[in-house]
């Protein structure tokens, strides 16, 4: 099993940033989730028109930039079928970096988190480069290794747009000095066939990535039946192994909830893994009751103690100062 870098266990991995603070994916929300004892910061990548790998949660930007607000990029509103999906607004791929850097960030969800409005319009949006520089900046500082924790966003749609998000990726992080095993680094995708690729081309860990439901978006492609939940069973995992070092699994896989809400009892998935040699990372844990299971409504520290009870290797937290309790 790989072993973190860090002596942390489980390790926390701050999700988009210290995202319940600031809004996600900024360098202002990083810098605070390392100030907040996170041992990796996790950008969502997609890339510009220039081949430049950035941190957004989506290619389109409209819900998490203030695009609609600048009339030079009016024109720059299109409809496009993304991993099967119709969305209409403003894509990452259409913009130039320099074209990018002229717009601000603001939150995503201002329903749930109206405090993180204050912030609108204050941040660039970040690319790779600068969100090393800063985990590398801080680490010096500190004296704490921070890891990077990136996600290839949409990989088979940027490949088919001639924008491959894996070249571009490990270009930066050998460039930056990311190559070894037990580099601070962990690199995840939804997709299969990505991290296969990259499982020949770098010694890096990877993470597969399994939602509660559906399938990956490459497995609709090329007709694959199976589904993430086949690829949570002990034989899936055992396929995993072949390529990946962990599985960043989507929380009610390892303890489903009912129609309620309520949790209910823990599944193997833990102990599956863990006898695959695969760490096992857990998200999305976020503090507000919208989130929260029935059972730990107000006392989110509640629900973390429970999953740290099961065994697991690290948690995908919106805040990692709560997760750090």
């Amino acid at each position: 099993m790989v072993k973190n870098f860090t002596n942390a266990t489980p390790i926390i991995i701050a999700h988009r940033g210290a995202s319940g603070y600031r809004p996600e994916h900024t360098l202002a929300a990083y810098e605070l989730a390392i100030a907040l004892g996170s041992d990796y910061i996790e950008p969502d990548l997609v890339s510009t028109k220039d081949g430049v790998l950035i941190a957004r949660h989506e290619n389109e930007i409209s819900e998490t930039t203030n695009v609609a607000s600048h009339p030079e990029f009016t024109n720059y509103k299109t409809t496009k079928i993304i991993d099967g999906e119709s969305k209409t607004g403003w894509f990452t791929e259409d913009f130039t970096l320099a074209e990018l850097k002229t717009l601000k960030a603001k939150e995503r969800i201002p329903e749930l988190r109206p405090q993180n409005t204050a912030y609108d319009g204050l941040f660039e949006i970040p690319t790779l480069q600068e969100i090393i520089d800063l985990a590398q900046q801080k680490s010096a500082e500190i004296g704490r290794n921070i890891g990077i924790y990136p996600e290839t966003k949409h990989p088979t749609y940027f490949k088919s747009i001639e924008l491959s998000l894996e070249e571009l990726l490990l270009t930066t992080l050998v460039a930056n000095g990311y190559q070894e095993a037990n580099a601070p680094v962990f690199i995840q995708s939804f997709e299969v066939s990505n991290l296969q690729y990259l499982s020949t081309k770098t010694d890096l860990p990877l993470v597969q990535l399994l939602n509660s439901s559906g399938k990956p978006y490459d497995f609709v492609v090329n007709g694959d039946e199976r589904s993430y939940a086949d690829l949570a069973t002990a034989s899936g995992l055992k396929e995993i192994a072949k390529y990946a070092q962990a599985v960043g699994i989507h929380k009610n896989l390892l303890v489903p909830r009912d129609s309620k809400g309520k949790l209910l009892a823990p599944t193997s998935l833990v102990s599956d893994a863990h006898a695959n040699s695969l760490l096992v990372h857990v998200w999305t844990f976020r503090n507000e009751n919208f989130f929260l299971p029935l059972d730990f409504q107000g006392n989110p520290q509640g629900e973390y103690q429970l999953f740290f009870s099961l065994g697991i290797d690290g948690v995908f937290s919106d805040y990692p100062d709560t997760a750090a309790f």
